[in-house]
């Protein structure tokens, strides 16, 4: 699935009118499917009293389009605007007879404590996209006070247009005010900063709906959130006929006295992909403690420079002939930060035979060995760089928060400055190629954020790499892989005890289920015919249909708006009599 920058949907709009579409349709196909939403959310509409806070911008003029269609579909509908509006969808709004007023005609925000108060839901039309001030002034007391409505006991919903009220659309940077919804009504393309945290984690349950704009006019926009559809398409063929030759050979350059497991996670991550031979190259010293955890993979033992397991030039020596023999190369992981040791990864990864292999990976201390040297020129083989945010801090001399606070900006600034693939880890990991693609995980779990869970990554990558796939592929697929391994390994053992064994243990399942190899479930009971019989549909004790449409609870307070048509009551200058707390 596509996703868009502010400046892309900008863009959009424009070949949109180009193409003969209007604005104003694009408009009404929004609010209107803001309000059906709405009325999902709520499961029936009669006199359920519903609030609309109307922003200055098109946002604005989305949440009047949809308050004119709940009212008409039965909703007691009131519209509250940050600042004084006097354009065609606020006039038509008043016509309709919905009682709307704003923030300089409510004094002390009385009115609109009564509103929220008494609200069953709430639309966030104040910022769209592209809105990414500070939330500051009286937009900081309406989000205050909508916070504090969203805290009572019996809560409304809330449903955000386009994108939460102080979540950057670009970044997924978030304002402190940021209240959370329950979904996030986005048109056409989801926005990146949805799918990026923290906006991610503050965006609710996100639905894309389409608003009439023409499809083919997307072309330039290259960044896709990595779906199931997509990782199935990127799979490698396996033919029956096939050996392991058919498959790769990767070369992994891993491994310290330190970190040992990191070469195991690496190399066995490798064949869990597909991988045809796996070999290790580490210190020989290590050797005899790995082959037990690891008896399919072959060995190349290293020289060790000046002290046990630090690599040096006579490892450089000892390694270079071979480099020609293998499809992939991973190298960095755990392989420690010795001085010697960071002189001997820059020899390997500038190696001309390096010229021979499909890709290199690298990561963890191979990055660190890389860490101020402009090598990235230097490097014969398409590679592809797994840094997290410290690592990338360290790579381009910034602090990590800089790096969080634009990631998909800076993977695809950097990939593009070094002609090499980025992988930015992390929550919603990012992939970025040189040319101005990118992919965005879907997945952010904290079961993954465990020590190792990158060098599970990294020979992911190296074993998809081997098999054929472009750089671009190998990476997207491997982040989806390890990133559904870590979702399974967190059911199977729970988030706070997941390793990164157990998601190595699951990145063949998640691959298995991929190829469409999952075995039939032989429960019983469970998921839809479960329910449907012995109280399921009609059946006793279970939810019938009008309870799963969600048809509405107990009735909240009254609202603090009465009348219709003309101004807000109780408040200056209104058309409409009575005052806030009046039952409409």
């Amino acid at each position: 699935m596509k996703l868009v920058t502010s400046a892309q949907m900008r863009v959009l709009e424009e070949r949109a009118v180009e193409a003969g579409v209007g604005l104003d349709e694009l408009m009404a196909n929004a609010g209107l499917n803001v309000a059906q939403e709405a009325w999902m959310q709520l499961g029936h509409l009669e006199e359920r009293r519903i609030v609309v806070l109307v922003g200055p911008g098109n946002n604005g003029g989305d949440g009047l389009v949809a308050a004119r269609h709940l009212a008409e579909w039965g909703a007691a509908v009131r519209c509250y605007a940050l600042t004084a509006r006097d354009d065609a969808q606020w006039q038509t709004t008043l016509e309709a007879g919905i009682p709307c007023g704003s923030v300089p005609e409510d004094d002390g925000f009385e009115a609109l404590e009564s509103l929220l108060q008494g609200a069953e839901l709430i639309i966030d039309a104040l910022l769209g996209t592209g809105q990414a001030r500070p939330i500051a002034g009286d937009l900081a007391e309406v989000m205050g006070r909508l916070a504090a409505a969203r805290e009572r006991g019996l809560k409304p919903k809330l449903i955000a247009v386009d994108v939460p009220t102080g979540v950057d659309g670009d970044s997924g940077a978030a304002d402190p005010l940021t209240v959370a919804p329950d979904e996030t009504v986005t048109f056409q393309y989801p926005k990146v900063g949805l799918y990026t945290q923290p906006g991610a984690g503050l965006s609710g349950d996100v639905q894309t709906v389409e608003i009439g704009i023409p499809p083919g006019l997307d072309e330039g926009m290259a960044i896709e959130l990595v779906e199931r559809r997509d990782a199935k398409r990127l799979l490698p063929r396996r033919p029956a006929d096939a050996h392991k030759g058919s498959f790769g050979k990767v070369l992994v350059i891993a491994g310290s006295a330190r970190y040992p497991g990191a070469a195991i996670l690496a190399a066995s991550a490798a064949y869990k992909v597909g991988a045809g031979l796996v070999a290790l190259a580490t210190a020989e010293s290590l050797i005899p403690s790995l082959v037990a955890a690891m008896p399919e993979v072959t060995f190349h033992p290293l020289p060790e420079h000046d002290g046990p397991d630090i690599l040096g030039g006579d490892a450089a020596d000892a390694l270079r002939a071979s480099l020609a023999d293998y499809d992939a190369v991973v190298i960095g992981c755990g392989l420690g930060q010795a001085a010697a040791t960071a002189t001997f990864v820059r020899s390997i990864v500038q190696d001309e035979r390096m010229a021979s292999t499909r890709g290199l990976v690298i990561d963890a201390d191979g990055l660190n060995a890389l860490s101020g040297e402009a090598v990235w020129g230097e490097i014969g083989t398409p590679f592809v760089l797994t840094p997290h945010a410290g690592e990338m801090a360290r790579l381009i001399e910034t602090e990590s928060g800089a790096v969080q606070a634009d990631r998909l900006g800076i993977a695809l600034g950097r990939a593009a400055a070094w002609d090499g693939h980025v992988v930015l880890k992390g929550a919603n990991t990012i992939v970025a190629a040189p040319d101005g693609r990118a992919s965005v995980s879907a997945i952010a779990n904290a079961a993954l954020a465990t020590a190792g869970s990158g060098d599970v990554l990294a020979g992911a990558i190296g074993g998809l790499l081997a098999q054929g796939l472009d750089p671009f592929e190998a990476a997207t697929l491997g982040v989806y892989l390890h990133g559904s391994a870590g979702e399974r390994a967190a059911r199977s053992v729970g988030t706070a005890g997941t390793t990164a064994r157990d998601i190595l243990e699951h990145v063949s399942l998640a691959g298995r289920s991929l190829a469409g190899e999952e075995p039939a479930s032989g429960g019983s009971g469970g998921g839809l015919m479960g329910g449907l019989g012995g109280g399921g549909m009609g059946g006793g004790g279970g939810m019938d249909l009008g309870q799963a449409m969600g048809a509405g609870g107990p009735p909240g307070p009254e609202s603090g708006l009465s009348g219709g048509g003309g101004g807000l009551p109780g408040l200056p200058g209104s058309e409409g009599g009575g005052s806030p707390g009046e039952t409409p």
